[in-house]
Parts: C-alpha cells; structure tokens; sequence
C-alpha cells in the first residue's frame, strides 16, 4: 500500500477514474463546484476524508474550481493511498454535484 506504483498499474488504476491525471509522482484532479460555497465544503469533506486516513492532498481552491494533488511524500511517488483517497475524491465530488 506504501509502495510506489509502477507506470503501468498507475495507467491502469487511472483508466477508472477518468477525471484523474499525472504520473508515478503525483495524480491531480480539478473539481468544479456549482458554486464558491459548494468548493469550500467539497474541501471541508475532503480534509475529513484525509484525517480519517492519515493521508493529506495539496488543495488549491480558485472560485469554484478546486485542485487536488495526490502523491505518498515518504515514499516517493503514487501508491495505493493515493488511489483510495482518489476515490474518496471522487465520491464527494459526485455527491457535491461537481464535474
């Protein structure tokens, strides 16, 4: 879980979530909410989320668009982590109704 993913897994996770770039170093996604108010509690839910797992993304918020970063420091690059908090990203974008 705490290993860097090679190249090809990475490409292979990432088919699934289509939302989702980069490369063994990082992931990123942009979330875009209807509105401010809506950004900052897809935030908010997301922080939980990170809490919860010990697992922390980089969060840069502009209007309505919010950009996720992903990536394990201690290890250097993408892991199983990094896909699990992906998802959870995932789901409250969804449930937030963001694209």
């Amino acid at each position: 879980m705490n290993d860097v993913l090679p190249a090809a897994d990475l490409a292979a996770a990432l088919e699934s979530r289509p939302d989702w770039s980069g490369s063994t170093t990082g992931i990123v996604r942009t979330v875009e909410a209807p509105d401010f108010m809506t950004a900052i509690r897809i935030v908010e839910q997301v922080a939980q989320a990170a809490e919860q797992a010990n697992h922390h993304p980089d969060i840069d918020i502009r209007w309505r668009r919010v950009r996720f970063a992903l990536s394990t420091h201690h290890a250097g690059g993408v892991t199983g982590l990094d896909l699990d908090l992906a998802g959870h990203i995932d789901a409250i974008a969804a449930a937030n109704r963001a694209s």
